[in-house]
Formats: C-alpha cells, structure tokens, sequence
C-alpha cells in the first residue's frame, strides 16, 4: 500500500511556532488557551476527548513505522450535554488528554485533499457501532463472531487504509476479516452537512435598520436563538424578515438584528442552539491545540451552538469580518465586507486594502502547516476582530505510528485516556498500560536523556571531589 507523502521533522517543529502574519501591527502567536473573538467555524459541536470504549491490537507495515498499535472507538463529551463516538483518522499524531475539538467540514481537516473521504464516511454508515446488530455484520463480512471489540477494530483498521494510506492488518482473525470486507466494498457518498452553522457569523449596517440577513442551516427540527446580554441592554432584538422577534427558528431560518435608530455606535450578538444528532462523518478538530484529527461515528442527541454578530454605526466605514480555514489553498481566508458609507482600509499580511461602500473582499493569508496564528484586524469606531488557531491539514507522517491507542509496543487492551495535554502541543504519554494516546515516539525522550546526562555529569563531578578528599 502507498504511503502519504513525508512531511519531515521541520513539521513537527512548526507545531511551535507562530506564523508571520503582519496585520494592522498586530500579530502574535497563539498558544492552545487562546481564544476566538471571531470563531472560525460557522457553529456545531465542541467536545472534550475521553476514553477508548471498544478496540483491540492492530500491526503497522510502513516505511514510517513497523510495529503493534491500538485500534478503536473514542469517547467525546459534547459541551452543553451529549456523547459522541468516534475514530482516528490521523494514525502519527498524537491526542493530548482533555483536548477540546470542533465539529468541521472536510474543507478544515485532513479529509480536504483525500479522494478516499467519502468511503471512509461510507465505512462508517455499514459498521459498528452505526451497525449494532453484530451477528448480521458478523454474516455479511464473512468476519465470523464479532463483538464491539473486534468490530471496533476491524472499523478503525479499514479507515486508517484510506486516512492515512497505511498498510495495517489487525490482530485479531474476525477483525481482520471485517476490515478487509468493509476496505473492498467501500463506496463514495457525499460529504455530511453540519450539525448547526450561520452564513455570513457577522454582519454590518446602519442603526434604524434590520441588518442582516444571517441564514440558519441545520439538522435540528428546532432552533432557539437568544440575544446576548448587551444586545438587550442597547435593545437590539434578533426578528425575521417581517420584523417579527424571533425565539426559534429552523432550517433556512434567516433572522435579523433590529437596530434602534440613533443607537450608539457598537455590536452585538446572539446565539442559536439546538439539540440534534451530528451527521455521520463529520470531522473533528482540535481548537487551539494539535491533536489527532477524529471523524464521527455516533452521535446521541448533542447540543450544537452557533453565534452570530452585528457591527454597526451611524457614518463612515462599517465593515464585517469573517475567518475560514481553507486547507486546499493552504491559509485562513478573511473575508472583509463594508456597510458604511466610507471606504474600509486595513492592514492584512504585510498590505493595505480598501473596500469600497458596499463592497467586499477576500485575502488569503498564507499559514504554515502546523503554525499557530492569530491575526487581528482594527478599524474605525474602536472595531477590532482576532481570529486565531492553528492549520492542521494533513496526516502526519514523522515518527512512530500508534494512531487510537497505545504507541509502539503499546498493549493490546484499552486504556482509560489519553496522555497529558502539555500547552498545546500534542505529546506522548508513557505506553506503560497502553496509554492510548501514545501515537509517536515520545516528545519527554530529549528531556530524559538531558535529565539523564546531567546526573552523570553531576555524579562523576562528585567522585573526583571525593577521591580529592580522600587523597
């Protein structure tokens, strides 16, 4: 089997460093506690990595590695209430214990460029645990008794095949089995829609109108949508095309911001939410922290959020923001737009742009793979937008494979979680109990080694004093 191109060590050493961004002369780079003012995505899930549930042994054949692994199901607790399941689909990179991802389209993840993605969703919809009744996969795979263990792995197996390009065989005969069957009868299926998102997040205008509009797109047969706390003190409400306040909406929902005339110049928000199932296939990852990208596969009823803003004033330039990911061109596209009756200028990657009255214009800002990144952009009237993160658009490819479980030499069984998060970097717990997020050679070996340098040092220092002593 073919092996994803290499990206050498010099990505793994980028995952630490800020990008180069010069934007309005405010540019800094963004650890994983940093936070979106302006959140990339349009909305959906967020969620904190737990445990595996179900998985078995699995064995790497690769060039990059050649060893055991783990393979198997997560576990994610969704904010706001929810469990999600999920696998790996990025078998070299670590995941770092109690990481926060978000729910994304391919578009933001590794699945971007993989012309295998929809077979991977297809892999998910035709097994476990989308497939529950284990005795009729058992028959149609020909894999013989499965139980969640076996079938956990042989699933995970089969999508590594296509995530990662990687020749792994599970241990397990049955698992094998069923990883052979689902890798030979995938089919392409379209990508899944999101859970819950809002086009355009932010929009601009004038006070006395209704500004908008912003669309809701969802799954959900129910959305409620709720003002921000500022919104009612300025008496800003959130109404439909009629003008009449809204408190729920749903799919194709397009709601406005109901600005008094003569308000004051400034902005305000509102959140929608919803309880809804996440499409299978969905992909997730990590917010502000480098860690195994997931793809879904189960969902029990979750709540999604999105949030939309509005920026608006009585003269001049009003302009809104927008950030998108975009993995295929390698950068975060920012979008600018302008309401006012003035044109908009701003710094953005080293140049100036104006967009005109009505206009709007979209720069892509180059990232490095890896990079943390945060950009910030300033206009009129105090206006300020920071959108932040980190580009992860490809598999890894340097060190050691172990993906969902335990590294090389990891054991066979589950673990209860993941190794420690260490200031968003990913890193490798100790594969001692079959930690499963022991996927690379561990990030400590250096410090051991210097730990262990010095002690010598020290040590021989201390038997020369000694043996001067004595003599």
């Amino acid at each position: 089997m073919n092996s994803v191109k290499r990206r050498g060590a010099a990505r793994l050493a980028a995952a630490v460093l800020a990008s180069g961004l010069a934007v309005a002369g405010t540019v800094a780079g963004a650890g994983s506690a940093a936070a979106d003012d302006a959140p990339h995505n349009q909305g959906g899930v967020t969620a904190t990595l737990g445990k595996i549930t179900a998985g078995g042994g699995a064995v790497v054949h690769d060039r990059r590695k050649t060893g055991p692994v783990m393979a198997g199901l997560f576990e994610m607790k969704v904010d706001g209430g929810g469990t999600l399941q999920t696998y790996c689909i990025d078998i070299l990179t670590n995941t770092v214990d109690g990481a926060k991802y978000k729910e994304t389209g391919w578009g933001e993840s590794s699945l971007h460029d993989n012309k295998n993605a929809g077979r991977i969703r297809w892999i998910l919809q035709h097994s476990y645990p989308q497939i529950n009744d284990l005795a009729a996969l058992s028959k149609d795979s020909g894999a013989g008794v499965l139980d969640a263990n076996t079938a956990a792995t042989g699933t995970q197996v089969a999508i590594w095949r296509y995530s990662d390009n990687v020749n792994v065989e599970a241990k397990n005969p049955a698992a094998e089995k069923l990883a052979d069957y689902l890798y030979e009868s995938a089919k392409d299926v379209e990508e899944p829609k999101a859970s819950l998102t809002l086009t355009p997040p932010a929009v601009s205008g004038k006070p006395g109108q209704r500004i908008g509009p912003v669309t809701v797109h969802t799954n959900a047969g129910s959305v409620a949508v709720a003002p921000s706390g500022d919104a009612v003190a300025k008496n800003v409400k959130v109404v439909d095309e009629a003008g009449k306040p809204v408190i729920t909406t749903a799919d194709g929902g397009r709601l406005f911001f109901d600005v008094p005339a003569g308000a004051p110049d400034g902005s305000v928000s509102f959140k929608a939410s919803a309880a809804t199932k996440v499409p299978v296939g969905r992909a997730f990852i990590g917010d502000h922290t480098k860690t195994q990208t997931m793809i879904l596969a189960g969902s029990s009823e979750s709540t999604v959020f999105a949030t939309a803003t509005a920026n608006w004033a009585s003269k001049g330039a009003i302009p809104a923001l927008t950030a998108k990911k975009d993995c295929a061109k390698g950068g975060v596209e920012i979008t600018a737009e302008n309401k006012g009756d003035q044109p908009f200028v701003f710094e953005l990657d080293g140049k100036t742009h104006t967009v005109q009255p009505g206009g709007s214009e979209t720069t892509l800002v180059k990232v490095g793979e890896d990079q943390a990144y945060k950009i910030t952009i300033t206009g009129p009237n105090g206006f300020s937008k920071t959108f932040s993160g980190i580009l992860d658009c490809k598999t890894a490819e340097g060190g050691s494979a172990g993906g969902a479980g335990g590294g090389a030499g990891g054991a066979g069984t589950p673990s209860a979680s993941p190794s420690p998060a260490t200031g968003g970097v990913a890193t490798t717990g100790s594969t001692t109990g079959g930690d499963l997020a022991s996927t690379g050679s561990s990030s400590t070996t250096p410090v051991i080694a210097g730990v262990a340098i010095a002690l010598i040092v020290a040590g021989s220092g201390a038997v020369y004093l000694l043996r001067r002593r004595k003599a």
